[in-house]
Parts: C-alpha cells; sequence; structure tokens
C-alpha cells in the first residue's frame, strides 16, 4: 500500500515511473517532478488508463 509519505517523497527519474497502489491505482512520476493518479482498466479485451487527477503534494 502506497503512504502518504511515500508519495510525497518520491522522486523524479529520467523516464516516468509508478508506484503502485491497490490492485488498479498507481501514482505516475513524471521526470518534471509533477505525479498523477491514475487508475488502469480493461474494456472490451483492451487495457485503458483513466487520470484521476494530480497529486498535492
Amino acid at each position: 500500500m502506497l503512504t502518504d509519505t511515500a508519495a510525497r517523497k518520491a522522486k523524479p527519474k529520467a523516464k516516468p515511473h509508478k508506484l503502485t497502489d491497490a490492485a488498479a491505482l498507481y501514482l505516475e512520476v513524471m521526470p518534471t517532478g509533477a505525479k498523477y493518479w491514475r487508475m488502469k482498466y480493461r474494456h472490451a479485451g483492451k487495457e485503458k488508463r483513466l487520470a484521476l487527477g494530480a497529486c498535492r503534494t
């Protein structure tokens, strides 16, 4: 489980990376330092991503 502290301390890397929380929920950390909550799901057999919003840190 991803904690508030871990989300706040997440550092940007050269490429976007993910910190997973629950089954399909994750925090995507961009190279610019921006952090976005996203959810992965399947629809009609294809994997999709839903943007839930920016992480306020």
